[in-house]
């Protein structure tokens, strides 16, 4: 006769590998084996925190392009502006051979200067001549100098327009007409998803912990932290994508059907200003300086910066303070013995530019850049203000931030920031017995005037 030895312990708690409803799914306080029994086995009853820790604070990220930007919508799949090129007629990389000067052949580069204008030709080490045009034919102009042309070199030279001369009597049928340019730019919106699924029964599971989260959602129902943390997370997204955003250029993502957006750092590597391995001194940010006379001259500038550029800039600046006999002087007012002594700075001025710096969390945070020991972007600096531009929609030029978010929409679907429920759960649209919440948004940033922009890098990034 066989004998049968009955088990009191049936099954245990396993994780499904695909979401499943299955028997494993559900609670069981009757199996030793499963990590649910060991609270419940002894009859004492434990001090039970109800409330989260909440260790990492305030865990959202985004919040940089409320600050700088603005959102406006768009009904096209494209968005096009275009932006002003320089006043004044000016020409590098010249070589002279005597009085002869050529200049490069370029794409789009053409020569406009006139016989009987003036011009300023100099070189690298800073010597100058002042010539007075007397014959142009293509990209090569005769120029005189009025003196001599001393020691300027005759290859890289850099030459610009200051001016002309007639004699009395003459037309000016020498001189060109120059017609304006303008640089055109453009950039797509890509479509960014997510999705939430709880199943019925867990929509009415209540648990033990209560629940925590930055937008407000309190309570016993898990399932509300989970869809909440999913929206949070969305809506970084939503920054995120468009502040990393990259045009896809290699043929096996293009394949697929997805062509990219380009973000800001992108668009300040291949428009703006790159400082590669910023140390923190004066003489490095004087450089800066100086680019920025050559670009828009924008006064008042805003610097988001990681923790090591903030002690950088931090340092830099109480190098240049005097040092007082009761102890080390900062700002306005000197810190006298009782009081806390303020190592930081949230603003300063040099030359004719005022900086105010802020710590950027997306890169500290240790789940994005700030997990790097050095990661490859330390700051940003961004110019505050507005930028005219051309509209091609409404033909005219406007007045935007130099940096705002263009999303989708019209008068039968707005895109910027989508949200609905499907399932049977609540909106009962379907016979699921799940709620599926569903988020989606199609946007894309333009980056206007990105001359005016400094990208601080800790590598030198090619761009």
């Amino acid at each position: 006769m066989s004998t049968f030895t009955p088990n009191p312990f049936f099954g245990s708690i396993v994780p499904s590998q695909k979401p499943q409803t299955l028997v494993g799914n559900y609670l069981n306080f009757t199996d030793s084996a499963n990590p649910d029994f060991s609270t419940f086995a002894q009859q004492y009853l434990p001090e039970i925190y109800e409330q989260e820790v909440e260790r990492y604070g305030n865990r959202t990220l985004s919040g940089f392009l409320r600050m700088v930007g603005a959102e406006m919508p768009m009904t096209s799949d494209q968005v096009i502006w275009s932006e002003q090129n320089r006043l004044h007629i000016a020409y590098t990389g010249v070589i002279r051979a005597t009085n002869l000067l050529t200049i490069p052949t370029t794409a789009g580069v053409e020569n406009v200067i006139s016989v009987g204008q003036t011009i300023v030709v100099i070189d690298n080490d800073g010597e100058e001549a002042k010539a007075y045009v007397s014959v142009v034919s293509g990209l090569t102009v005769t120029a005189i100098p009025y003196i001599a042309w001393g020691n300027v070199d005759s290859t890289d030279l850099k030459i610009f327009v200051y001016g002309s001369e007639f004699r009395k009597g003459t037309d000016d049928a020498t001189l060109t007409s120059v017609q304006p340019s303008f640089t055109q730019y453009n950039n797509s919106p890509i479509i960014i998803k997510s999705k939430y699924v709880v199943n019925g029964s867990d929509t009415a599971q209540i648990g033990w912990v209560e629940i925590t989260t930055e937008e407000g959602a309190d309570g016993f129902l898990w399932f509300l932290k989970a869809e909440s943390e999913t929206r949070l997370r969305f809506e970084d997204y939503l920054e995120m994508a468009v502040i990393e955003g990259e045009l896809a250029t290699n043929t096996a993502v293009t394949a697929l059907g997805i062509k990219g957006t380009q973000g800001l750092f992108s668009a300040v590597k291949e428009r703006g200003n790159v400082v590669a391995d910023f140390s923190g001194s004066l003489t490095d940010f004087d450089t800066i300086l100086k680019n920025l006379d050559t670009q828009g001259a924008i006064e008042e500038n805003m610097i988001f910066n990681n923790r090591q550029m903030s002690l950088l800039i931090d340092d830099m600046l109480a190098s240049m303070n005097s040092y007082g006999a009761g102890g080390t002087s900062y700002g306005l007012f000197e810190n006298s013995e009782s009081m806390a002594l303020n190592l930081g700075f949230s603003g300063f001025r040099r030359g004719s530019y005022d900086f105010y710096k802020t710590d950027w969390k997306y890169l500290n945070d240790a789940s994005t850049r700030g997990a790097l020991a050095n990661s490859s972007i330390s700051g940003l600096l961004v110019p505050a203000g507005t930028s005219t531009v051309y509209d091609e929609i409404l033909g005219t030029n406007i007045r935007r931030p130099f940096l705002h978010v263009r999303y989708r929409a019209s008068q039968h679907d707005d895109r910027r920031m989508k949200h609905w429920i499907t399932g049977s759960v609540g909106a009962q649209t379907s016979a699921l017995d799940a709620m599926e919440v569903h988020f989606l948004s199609e946007r894309c940033l333009c980056v206007q005037g990105a001359n005016n922009f400094v990208l601080f890098t800790t590598t030198t990034i090619a761009g």
